[in-house]
């Protein structure tokens, strides 16, 4: 039904676009104008309604212009709308060069792992709630704008958006908006953030040249438009603080009813309050030494990732049941409270609830939980998690299996040695690799 709609908004909108642009063909003074307008119409309806992708709707552009050419004596013109030996002169723009150039900059950065450590100081300041990360972002991007051209410090702290997006799962459109405001308010701070305002130095430069030596206006400094700037970024910050939750876009699933999936989980398979938890493996602990499978197996966890300096490893394919255990290994497992506290005594540990080493690695767009039912047809009756090596051919891990009214877990032990009969409901985890 949306679909259909936003079809039917398109078409209509393609009808008053045609019928605007033979209107004005049948008024302008000549026919080289009338197909720069229709060209131009063409471009806002591809922008404004997103047939295409927008660089696809640029390129598309470019590419007409370029075949007006040789469609000039078709369309009524002596010679093409462009020269083609202009036709890619706007690649040659310094703004355009810039703004290439700090994208490639901020995907480096992004690669170095500098971008997920901002965002992890973000998130470690303002939490995980809107209220605090938007007024964080938006002023830090603010700053940096102030002294770099607007573009580039919002393609800059893209990467950075988006992992606070994944971490916290607040919609990033809700983010980016406030990021590109601010972003061009936070160029009105110094003269090294605005090109109009550099452009203005450059005319005031021209046009003293033709005044005498008393009507000779100043040039604006580096700080001149800081106080209008630091007020502009400031009432930019607390309209979308106080205004936000009514005009920021959220794109939500309209169905919002259902049963909580943590609720069902932890019903079917008596796993209550199944969480994730994180630790650090500190010198002397009784875990130095041990693997995956005894830690496992002694303590009723499932260690869904591992970074022990060399790499992380994630998922169920990714963490080797076999692998050892050394001091410093920073373990990310599931878990629920009344096994926590023994484990954290027992072995000398401090145990995080939540995730701060693996919170983007294991976020809610790469990683989560799922029900599994054997139908009687599959090839998976009669056989066992082990002789199906469910971690390393499927990168699934196998936490509880329901069968009837029995249910096997960590709890009771020996989930891995069930032998899977027809009807059988698992329940699994799985971390999608990026």
């Amino acid at each position: 039904m949306e679909i259909s709609q936003i079809s039917i908004s398109r078409v209509i909108a393609a009808g008053l676009f045609v019928a605007v642009g033979v209107y004005l063909a049948s008024i302008v003074p000549s026919v080289q104008i009338a197909w720069v307008t229709a060209i131009l119409l063409l471009t806002i309806y591809l922008f404004a309604f997103e047939i295409v992708d927008v660089d696809v709707a640029a390129v598309t552009v470019m590419v007409l212009l370029g075949l007006t050419s040789l469609l000039a004596p078709l369309m009524g013109l002596e010679q093409g709308l462009v020269d083609n030996n202009q036709l890619f002169n706007g690649f040659a723009s310094n703004a355009v060069i810039s703004i290439i150039a700090v994208m490639i900059i901020g995907s480096g950065l992004d690669k170095t792992g500098i971008m997920s450590q901002v965002a992890g100081f973000i998130l470690k300041i303002g939490g995980d709630g809107e209220a605090r990360i938007i007024p964080l972002i938006s002023s830090t991007v603010g700053v940096i704008s102030s002294f770099m051209q607007n573009v580039g410090a919002a393609a800059l702290f893209l990467p950075v958006v988006s992992r606070i997006s994944a971490r916290t799962g607040l919609p990033m459109s809700r983010l980016l908006m406030p990021m590109g405001f601010c972003a061009i308010l936070g160029g009105t701070m110094t003269m090294v953030g605005s090109s109009p305002l550099i452009l203005l130095n450059d005319l005031i430069l021209t046009s003293n040249q033709g005044l005498p030596d008393g009507l000779r206006m100043d040039t604006f400094s580096l700080f001149s438009v800081t106080p209008i700037g630091l007020a502009l970024v400031t009432t930019g910050i607390l309209y979308f603080m106080i205004a936000g939750r009514f005009v920021l876009p959220a794109h939500k699933s309209e169905n919002v009813e259902g049963t909580d999936a943590m609720d069902y989980f932890a019903q079917t398979y008596g796993l209550m309050a199944f969480e994730l938890f994180e630790t650090r493996v500190p010198e002397g602990s009784p875990l130095v030494g041990t693997s995956v499978a005894d830690i496992e197996n002694k303590y009723g966890v499932r260690i869904i990732a591992v970074d022990k300096g060399d790499g992380r490893r994630v998922g169920a394919e990714g963490v080797d049941r076999d692998l050892g255990v050394e001091a410093g290994t920073v373990l990310g497992f599931l878990s629920h409270d009344e096994f926590i506290h023994s484990f954290e005594k027992d072995n000398g540990l401090k145990v995080i609830h939540g995730l701060e080493a693996f919170a983007e690695t294991l976020s809610s767009t790469k990683a989560g939980i799922a029900e599994i039912v054997v139908p009687p047809s599959s090839s998976l009756i009669g056989k066992t998690a082990r002789d199906l090596w469910l971690r390393k051919r499927y990168g699934l891990s196998l936490l509880a299996v329901r069968r009837g009214e029995e249910v096997i877990n960590c709890k009771t032990g020996g989930v891995r040695d069930v032998v899977l009969q027809a009807g059988d409901r698992g329940f699994n985890s799985k971390v999608h690799r990026s």
